[in-house]
């Protein structure tokens, strides 16, 4: 099979391309930007573009296959002379499903969590030594790759993304999936460049929800009340099975999950973490384990990479990064740490990074999502508004949005410096942001 991506240097875009040419696939690829670890990677599997930008002799007629990322516009030169070819043209989600209808594919979709719950099941499955093919947005301890597609495997599980498909359709990308088991974490508006109103974003949901087969079934969180009130009114030809958070209690640091007057120790915590779990153990049941054999599994799960993922810790602190950036995210993320450490000082940094998170008028949907933590600071960049060519904003305007006694800053330097006088090693500090803190050294 010879396959030709446009926009071969995205996150996920990369790694399909490591697995296909570790399939055995001949490769090929443009961008007009690959940043590093995609610059690196590539390079090493001899698979990177010689040169940057897009070239019209890469497509040509005996290519099978043009994969087109997100990145690439409607008027790429690429695209137009594949299209112009006749050749067969994949968004990610549709190469994803023509390479895996025959499997039993699993989608976990959600405002939040869909990372973290994706991950505990591939933990688990791969736990058990069970054969299957995966998509998850964040790089996890044992895996190479984000994405793998294997020849043998009859069980497929996908991290289900609601955000567009491609330029040339701009459908949620956790529809072109054809999910069986379909997972539901939570529901907060997100994305609002694209959905502009709480009711359409909602509407993708409803329409997963219809999508599920009849011999399928809908996996969601009971405990979110939008969930909660989608899931059991939408019509649904699947099973329904909900899921709450379970009973669990937090002695000198460790969460334990209680089962049957048992006590679990995990490596993770917070309420959100121990929904996401609940999400995953139905969602193995589905794939064949018993309930003890994911219990005794995910023990030993310790988290991704940028989720409450753990930078340093000594005896009197512990420094967490989070790629929490949507509201409900924030606050889940704040209240779990503050949970885990009540007595502990906890100061929270958090960048608005995002389309949704720099626009004025979502502002208002972080009311108060910080409150819990002891100290807080809020970074933008002027420069990031710049370049997404969006309405500039003032600091004023953030920190009434935020509420509370939030601190804001423009410049990654203040930011560091206010921390670090508030940060005298006997703090949990936390720092939640989709991006880099504008490059800020996050070593503390």
């Amino acid at each position: 099979m010879r396959v030709h991506f446009i926009s071969i240097g995205g996150a996920v875009m990369h790694n399909l391309a490591l697995a296909l040419h570790n399939k055995g696939f001949k490769v090929t690829g443009s961008d007009d930007e690959i940043y590093e670890p995609a610059k690196s990677r590539l390079d090493k599997a001899g698979i990177l573009p010689p040169k940057i930008g897009w070239n019209t002799e890469n497509i040509t007629s005996n290519l099978d296959a043009i994969v087109l990322g997100m990145h690439a516009r409607k008027d790429n030169p690429e695209l137009i002379k594949a299209q112009e070819l006749g050749l067969k043209i994949y968004s990610f989600p549709e190469y994803m499903y023509e390479q895996t209808k025959d499997k039993k594919r699993i989608v976990v979709g959600g405002s939040h969590g869909k990372t973290s719950t994706t991950a505990m099941i591939l933990f688990v499955l791969k736990y058990y030594n069970i054969d299957f093919d995966y998509l998850v947005g964040s790089l996890i301890d044992g895996f190479e790759t984000m994405v793998d597609i294997s020849e043998t495997s009859k069980l497929a599980v996908f991290e289900g993304d609601e955000y567009l498909n491609s330029a040339i359709d701009p459908r949620p990308k956790f529809h072109f999936y054809h999910t069986e088991i379909g997972i539901i974490t939570g529901i907060a508006w997100d994305h609002i460049n694209v959905f502009p109103t709480y009711e359409n974003y909602v509407e993708q949901f409803e329409i997963f929800i219809k999508g599920l087969p009849k011999h399928g079934a809908l996996i969601y969180c009971a405990d979110d009340k939008e969930v909660k009130r989608i899931s059991e009114n939408t019509p649904c030809q699947a099973r329904l099975i909900p899921y709450i958070t379970p009973q669990n209690k937090v002695v000198d640091g460790v969460t334990y999950l209680i089962l049957n007057g048992k006590e679990i120790p995990l490596k993770v915590f917070g309420n959100h973490n121990l929904q996401n779990m609940m999400a995953a153990k139905f969602t193995c049941i589905e794939a064949g384990l018993t309930e003890e054999q994911f219990y005794e599994a995910i023990q030993h799960f310790k988290g991704t990479a940028k989720r409450l993922e753990t930078i340093n810790e000594t005896d009197t602190s512990v420094i967490y990064r989070d790629f929490a950036h949507a509201p409900s995210k924030l606050k889940a993320t704040v209240n779990a740490v503050k949970n885990l450490y009540p007595n502990r000082k906890l100061i929270a940094a958090y960048e608005l990074h995002t389309y949704s998170s720099l626009n004025k008028a979502f502002l208002p949907h972080y009311n108060q999502c910080m409150n819990e933590a002891d100290v807080c600071a809020v970074l933008f960049s002027k420069h990031a508004l710049e370049m997404k060519k969006m309405p500039m904003l003032n600091e004023d305007e953030v920190a009434e949005g935020f509420g509370g006694d939030v601190k804001v800053f423009t410049d990654k330097n203040e930011l560091r410096k206010f921390i670090e006088s508030h940060y005298t090693g006997n703090e949990n500090l936390l720092l939640m942001s989709s991006g880099t803190f504008d490059g800020m050294d996050m070593q503390f």
